[in-house]
């Protein structure tokens, strides 16, 4: 039997698909700062309406929108910034365009990483090569006066380390040596694109998000294994599955695994009624997702927003 629950902010639903495919289901309130428990509360609801115990599930998929509700509702670690000399405001500055041209009070989201816990680094790599080396005693000196302010996440994004992340490595190895507590994020092994703003930006917002996300599926996966459930495969933002253990070490994949699944749901059943030009709509109780299926696909997108913040990773084209 195949097992499906999403979490949305409101409630939480659960699918049980058995070999026959008849669906059975159930919903169940979300469990806010606990989900799991009210994940265990759908699944053990949709087992008893379909006669089942854990035994039977062989596969578990789960989508939720826990990470984006918390970035919408400002729920975010403690974040450190470490990022080349020079570029410790590029989170302030961003770009120049503005969502309301002509709005003269338009405001922008404060950066998700306080002035005080930007830390310069003494490097610079250009994009044919490094033009300043970053010196091991060096590294180890800032990384040890980043120690001292406690962060609950470190994101590191170096100019053009898209090219060459071997400055980038150096500091995780010392953040994961100095400080091994914190969530670390590196931006070359999770955004391997240009543009230092939206590649920090994501990098940032990936690091803030993943010590509440590593929680909720640690616990979960915890829950799960104790209770005979299979370990759960979680929907990224692309659509597709990966194991609970990389979802909570990044979590800005999963910023629309919720709505993902959505739309997966929805092009089947455009598939089925033999539609090919389809609205998709999902008001939840925290945000309302839209997406278009043209010619009998979803589109797909690399740069978005999520709550006015650059998020440059492969996602399904879905406003929320």
């Amino acid at each position: 039997m195949l097992l499906g629950v999403d979490v949305g902010g409101t409630f939480t639903d659960a699918v049980l698909l058995g070999e026959d495919w008849e669906m059975h289901t159930a919903k169940v309130p979300t469990t806010p700062d606990q989900e799991s428990l009210g994940v265990l509360a759908a699944v053990g609801l949709v087992l008893a309406r379909a006669g089942a115990t854990a035994q039977d599930v062989e596969r578990f998929a789960h989508g939720m929108t826990v990470a984006t509700n918390a970035l919408l509702e400002g729920r975010t670690a403690r974040t450190a910034l470490l990022t080349t000399a020079g570029f410790t405001d590029v989170l302030e500055l961003g770009r120049q365009n503005r969502a309301h041209l002509y709005r003269l009070c338009e405001a922008s989201p404060p950066p998700l990483v306080a002035k005080d816990l930007r830390f310069a680094v003494p490097e610079r790599v250009g994009a044919e090569g490094t033009l300043q080396a970053l010196e091991e005693k060096a590294a180890r000196a800032l990384v040890e006066e980043l120690a001292v302010a406690r962060p609950d996440a470190v994101a590191v994004s170096l100019l053009h380390s898209y090219r060459d992340g071997t400055h980038e490595r150096m500091l995780g190895e010392l953040v994961a040596e100095l400080l091994p507590e914190a969530q670390l994020s590196l931006s070359s092994e999770l955004v391997g694109t240009f543009r230092e703003y939206e590649r920090t930006a994501t990098t940032v917002l990936d690091a803030a998000l993943s010590p509440l996300l590593s929680a909720y599926l640690a616990r979960l996966a915890r829950d799960s294994g104790a209770s005979s459930l299979p370990a759960p495969l979680v929907m990224q933002s692309s659509g597709g599955l990966i194991d609970a253990a990389h979802a909570g070490a990044h979590a800005a994949l999963t910023v629309l695994s919720g709505p993902a699944g959505g739309v997966a749901g929805a092009l089947v059943l455009a598939e089925q009624a033999h539609e090919r030009q389809v609205l998709c709509f999902d008001m939840g109780g925290t945000s309302c997702d839209v997406c278009v299926i043209e010619e009998g696909r979803v589109g797909e997108t690399a740069e978005r927003a999520i709550a006015a913040r650059p998020l440059s990773l492969p996602a399904l084209d879905i406003h929320t």
